[in-house]
């Protein structure tokens, strides 16, 4: 009998010790990846390493310094739960009806979408928005809402955009990564008719599975149990669970067609979830990957190809 009990509270305090480290873990998890802080676990990370091509543009393209030279409007909205979100819309050159709302990746801000709303503006001859999404740039914000939240701040943006373009405007959503992700969890909402397309550059089919997959291939931790615990973390702090959070579940109700865009090379959001997510899609859907692209590479390495892939996507869709 004594050796039962003595059995029993070591029993018990093994589950308090691993009770607490996984409560510690998620705790870890949530400030690293979710709260607004610097993010240093990104730096010399190896998923994240794009080609000398790539960095060129990125960090020195021409693409900057055209934004700066552009006279963008700043717009400012109050989202649904009391936070000021920063927007920026610039005027096409020729009067037009066609308008692309731009969506940046993770730890980005508004102006990295330049990249491509220069194409658009130049070439397509569109008008531009794109904001800051909530806990980046100059949006306020405590947290990361990977595109759940966000999701409801653009339909509000999409509004103002319609209120400033009237109501015959033709509107694209574009986004890269959590961008990508943030307007695929936007397509399972009430969208006005006036969005007519998506294109979604390398996104993830939820918050989940993306942690899933970070965890082994950072950690090398499976994610059980502390992504659930972790979840739990987030729907207490940041109001939303990192299962709910999904472009899965979303698409399976979207009306818009999407246009799936992902590199091959990419290990840093896996092709397969962009594959997952096209065999899902209820509205017309469409998918291009490219060979030897990284994460979120393709539209500078193999820019002919990307772009006439889209031009073709968005023709049938656009007047």
């Amino acid at each position: 009998m004594k050796k039962k009990k003595l059995w029993m509270k070591i029993g018990i305090g093994l589950l308090s010790i691993l009770l607490i480290i996984d409560i510690t873990a998620s705790f870890y998890f949530y400030n690293l990846a979710i709260e607004r802080n610097v993010k240093d676990f990104l730096v010399g990370n190896s998923d994240l390493e794009v080609s000398a091509e790539a960095m060129d543009v990125f960090i020195d393209g021409d693409w900057r310094e055209w934004v700066d030279n552009q006279d963008f409007e700043q717009w400012e909205m109050e989202s649904y739960d009391g936070l000021k979100l920063q927007g920026y819309y610039l005027e096409a050159k020729e009067p037009t009806d066609k308008t692309v709302v731009l969506a940046h990746g993770y730890l980005g801000r508004a102006r990295d979408m330049g990249l491509y709303g220069q194409y658009y503006y130049e070439e397509l001859g569109y008008n531009i928005f794109t904001a800051d999404l909530r806990g980046h740039g100059q949006s306020e914000g405590e947290y990361i809402g990977f595109g759940w939240h966000d999701r409801l701040d653009y339909l509000d943006w999409i509004d103002k955009v319609l209120e400033r373009t009237g109501s015959d405007s033709e509107i694209v959503l574009h986004g890269v990564s959590m961008g990508a992700a943030t307007m695929l969890m936007t397509s399972g909402e009430d969208l006005p008719e006036n969005v007519k397309a998506i294109v979604a550059d390398s996104p993830y089919t939820s918050v989940y599975d993306m942690f899933d997959y970070q965890m082994g291939r950072m950690f090398h931790l499976p994610a059980f149990p502390i992504l659930p615990s972790t979840s739990l973390i987030t729907q207490m702090r940041a109001g939303y669970s990192l299962t709910e959070a999904s472009a899965l579940d979303q698409v399976k109700k979207a009306e818009v067609p999407i246009l799936y865009i992902h590199g091959n090379a990419d290990t840093f959001v896996p092709t397969s979830m962009t594959e997952e997510l096209y065999k899902n899609t209820k509205s017309n859907a469409e998918m291009i990957t490219f060979d030897d692209a990284g994460h979120g590479e393709a539209f500078v390495t193999q820019k002919n190809r990307y772009i006439n892939k889209m031009n073709a996507f968005l023709n049938k869709y656009i007047d």
